[in-house]
């Protein structure tokens, strides 16, 4: 229901170095004044981080903690129905908190042992070619906060609960963390923003949106599906199309809404020959080529 690097709520710092997080008046949490300034804190948190340093610690308040609880709980039980086998192996392994929301640097240090790849704050948006292109080098880029307690299933920009249990868990599996690196290869590959903006598009339906034959069903590994409480339950009645790199590269789509438009891996080899080949070559001549 989002896209990543494009939020909704836009971080603007003021002249006496005060931090607002401007919510839009649809946001569950536009009239809460505590939320608001919870908002403004964590992102100052963000704001203040320098590379090399720990990321700064979110104090998070019971309320945040039992969001956390309540929806890791319910969507643990979904994964166990609609996630494929890849992932809930990596979320084993990652063995994330259930009871409380874990810092980045916490999960930062569980993801190191199993593929490298660790976290770094982010206020608001990140320009697209650099949100990508730290994949690379295995860092990604993940808000601290948690969404607005009123509608604990329901958020309108990515939040702690997509970053971690969405990418997280599935950054802890070797195969899908080459994946992410390989596609913040080709982000810094290409040059033009008609080129990046192919390669975000491929990222979008298959790391957020992905589904794939597993186990003889239909299943998701999308972060975007696997962290939404809703769409996990809608995403087999959308429509499912073969994985096919054009049309993934130049299908257009509605961030906010659920997709109803799938591409379908017929299994996590073809994920790897199609995908993982095209993020590993790809520069604007062959974009440009796939496109026309």
């Amino acid at each position: 229901m989002f896209e990543e690097a494009q939020y909704f709520a836009p971080v603007e710092t003021g002249a006496d170095g005060s931090v607002v997080v401007q919510l839009a008046s649809s946001h569950p949490g536009f009239a809460d004044e505590v939320y608001r300034a919870r908002r403004n804190a964590i992102a100052a948190l963000a704001l203040g981080y320098h590379e090399g340093d720990p990321i700064p610690h979110a104090d998070y308040t019971d309320e945040e903690h039992q969001v956390w609880a309540l929806v890791t709980r319910e969507l643990a039980v979904k994964h166990r129905t609609y996630a494929i086998q890849e992932f809930l192996d990596a979320a084993e392994r990652l063995d994330l908190p259930k009871d409380r929301i874990p810092q980045l640097e916490e999960v930062s240090e569980l993801l190191r042992p199993l593929t490298g790849f660790r976290y770094l704050p982010a206020a608001g948006l990140v320009p697209l070619r650099e949100f990508y292109g730290v994949l690379a080098n295995g860092l990604f880029h993940s808000t601290q906060y948690i969404r607005h307690h009123s509608v604990p299933f329901y958020t309108p920009e990515p939040d702690v609960i997509h970053e971690v249990i969405g990418h997280g868990n599935t950054l802890a599996s070797p195969r899908f963390a080459a994946l992410y690196r390989l596609a913040g290869q080709a982000a810094r590959r290409v040059e033009s923003d008609e080129a990046l903006e192919f390669v975000s598009k491929v990222f979008w339906f298959t790391m957020e949106f992905g589904v794939m034959r597993d186990r003889g069903e239909l299943r998701a590994y999308g972060a975007g599906i696997l962290s939404s409480y809703g769409e996990i339950e809608e995403f087999r009645g959308m429509d499912i199309r073969p994985l096919d790199l054009r049309a993934m590269g130049v299908q257009p789509y509605d961030i906010t809404k659920y997709q109803d438009v799938l591409f379908a891996a017929e299994s996590f080899d073809q994920l790897e020959d199609l995908v993982g080949d095209f993020w590993a070559t790809c520069d604007d001549d062959m974009v440009f080529k796939i496109m026309a």
